[in-house]
């Protein structure tokens, strides 16, 4: 696993640039450095070396050296495509999975990511038509930023290496801001950086002639098989889990799991042993009541892996501003993963992760509300209907404000969840506590002056979801569901959480549950079969029975997540009390100081998790704006008091 980085700018001389570029990106490789130069093309690569550890460093060219790949990632059918290249004629004089892209691509041109089974983000010089492509795999796995004005083209696995161009004028993006603020994640290809996007999953650019043309190459295209019984839909998931983490084994060095304790983890460890590969295991508790400790040592006891646990420090906070100029956003859910992988690196530079088996088996709670409401969530509503329930709507939230109680929204967001009716999309994203379909809660977030400004316009959280629900309109609300979440939240949320925390510690993360087959797979099973009698994940646990200690089978979901009530309570009150001054927020311009600080003097309550998680984005995005926008790169929250 790597860092990668290039730039195109006529007539510059960009070595001494690109090298800075990489050494802000180091941690994704620490195992060596190259720059490459072609004409106005600078290329960089830092590797991380995993495997063929003697020839594989980057970039790696063809036969006549016309053409340049540098890849971040792990191509796990390589092998399967070298002897196909090989019988075709073409060469290799490494052992790397790196090689077989240059390959493929005389092959096949800009398709030969078709061909690709596994992780990865590529750029590759065709330097005898001065054409360079960037590729993201299917799922967004591995992360693509780029920019591109004025004639000129930088791009980089991690955006603290693009803002180091000296051209580069660091701006907040404000509608990023606004969705980052109702999902705290930010969906879509913007970043919070103005100027600075993702490349897509699934999609290819090309660069060529001073244009940049985007093109998606794959597409998930869900087919249903209701004939489909539970028996082959079992035998199905154990089958392609298996073989899914068999490719994810291949590497030079020794492998490790994330082990929660949960289903997932547990999952990808029993196959590994069904395999005979003897797994080293790691788990991370949060001194909290739902630690799940104990559960991952009965896991690890029973497939006799070597197991090693640790807990969050005493005070977690103190590693934030680390851990986000990593993540490069304010996210609430880095320290766990941060500290785990920081825990795991002296031991080895490989894990395997769960991510992925909640979105294709529905594993959510909010999975578990949709469920039974989907006959209603799919009903045709008349106009006067919808009118009417949206002016209730309306009505709760002015209620609610004229009584004043914070700790009555969670009530609120119930009742405009019963109003959603006809409207899956809204009903959804209501669950995933987005709020800007109340108007009048603008006036609580954001200051008169912001709200006054034009910085906000078009920026709506339904705006980056409705072209996704029409893809998945297919009758069933939870499959509409479960189709989005792969492609928003799992990817700019969960994805681009665990690659930037392994990868802070240069640790590269795998995720067999994304493997293309077990995917596709596990999109043709009727979604009745995955939830069953309100048990989330139903299918998959009894897929699973026979094979893992009752303990894991049975075991509610508690998720990999600190609490933010007991958070709250320990040092994030304290912490957000001193960092969201009224002078630091009114210089920021951005928020409205006083719905800040009744959160904060308000009694500490458990129906405020919303609100703390509110709160910790602000401390967050105080310390993100210093980083990025203000050159300040102190590691400890004590630096921004």
């Amino acid at each position: 696993m790597c860092g990668i980085a290039g730039i195109f700018e006529k007539n510059k001389d960009n070595r001494r640039l690109m090298s800075v570029m990489l050494d802000e990106m180091q941690h994704r490789g620490p195992d060596d450095k190259s720059v490459h130069v072609h004409g106005d093309f600078t290329l960089g690569h830092r590797r991380l070396s995993i495997i063929d550890l003697d020839t594989g460093n980057q970039p790696v060219f063809n036969e006549t050296r016309d053409v340049a790949v540098v890849f971040n990632g792990e191509i796990y059918n390589f092998k399967e495509l070298r002897q196909e290249l090989q019988e075709k004629g073409h060469r290799f004089y490494t052992r790397s999975d790196t090689e077989v892209i240059a390959h493929l691509y005389e092959e096949h041109d800009i398709d030969f990511p078709k061909r690709l089974n596994g992780i990865f983000a590529i750029a590759l010089l065709d330097q005898r038509r001065d054409r360079l492509v960037l590729v993201r795999d299917r799922f967004g796995v591995k992360p693509l930023h780029y920019h591109a004005a004025d004639g000129m083209l930088l791009f980089a696995s991690e955006q603290k290496a693009i803002i180091r161009h000296p051209r580069f004028r660091r701006r907040i993006n404000y509608k990023a801001l606004h969705l980052h603020l109702n999902l705290r994640y930010t969906p879509g290809n913007e970043t919070l950086i103005d100027g600075i996007k993702r490349l897509p999953p699934a999609h290819v650019a090309t660069f060529e002639g001073g244009l940049l043309g985007v093109y998606r190459y794959w597409q998930l295209a869900p087919r249903v098989d209701r004939s489909m019984t539970a028996a082959d839909a079992m035998t199905g998931i154990n089958a392609r889990l298996k073989e899914a983490v068999r490719r994810q084994l291949v590497s030079d060095v020794p492998l490790g799991v994330y082990l929660s304790g949960g289903l997932d983890s547990s999952a990808i460890v029993q196959k590994m042993h069904e395999l005979g590969t003897r797994a080293n295991t790691f788990t991370l508790g949060f001194n909290e009541p739902t630690d799940e400790l104990n559960e991952a040592r009965i896991v690890a006891r029973h497939f006799d892996t070597c197991h090693r646990d640790t807990t969050l420090p005493a005070a977690p906070l103190a590693c934030l501003p680390h851990a986000i100029w990593h993540a490069e956003e304010p996210k609430i859910n880095l320290l766990q993963g941060f500290n785990l992988s920081a825990f795991v690196r002296p031991l080895t530079k490989v894990v395997l992760g769960g991510v992925g088996g909640d979105e294709l088996f529905a594993g959510y709670d909010i999975h578990r509300i949709i469920y039974p409401s989907r006959a209603y969530l799919q009903r045709r509503v008349p106009a006067l209907l919808r009118r009417l329930l949206d002016w209730k709507s309306r009505f709760v939230y002015r209620l609610q404000t004229a009584i004043g109680g914070m700790s009555l929204d969670e009530y609120r967001r119930g009742v405009q969840m019963l109003c959603a009716i006809g409207d899956a999309e809204r009903f959804y994203l209501i669950l995933r506590n987005a709020w800007d379909h109340d108007a009048p809660f603008y006036n609580d977030i954001y200051s008169p002056a912001f709200l006054a400004s034009s910085k906000l316009e078009g920026a709506k959280v339904h705006r980056e979801f409705d072209d996704l629900f029409r893809q998945a309109n297919r009758g069933d609300a939870l499959e509409q569901v479960l189709f989005v979440e792969l492609h928003t939240k799992m990817v700019n949320d969960y994805l681009l959480v665990e690659d930037r925390v392994s990868m802070a510690h240069s640790v590269e993360q795998r995720v067999p549950f994304l493997d293309i087959d077990l995917v596709e797979f596990a999109f043709s099973i009727p979604v009745e079969l995955k939830i069953r009698h309100g048990n989330t994940k139903d299918l998959f646990r009894r897929a699973l029975a026979p094979y893992l200690p009752r303990e894991v089978i049975k075991k509610k979901k508690q998720g990999f997540a600190a609490n933010p009530y007991l958070l709250f309570k320990k040092e994030l009150g304290e912490t957000a009390r001193r960092i969201l001054t009224r002078e630091r927020v009114e210089r920021q311009g951005i928020f409205n100081h006083e719905y800040i600080r009744r959160i904060i003097e308000h009694a500490p309550s458990p129906r405020l998790r919303w609100h703390y998680n509110f709160l910790w984005l602000l401390v967050g995005l105080a310390v993100w704006e210093e980083q990025f926008l203000g050159g300040k790169r102190e590691e400890h929250i004590e630096a921004y008091y």
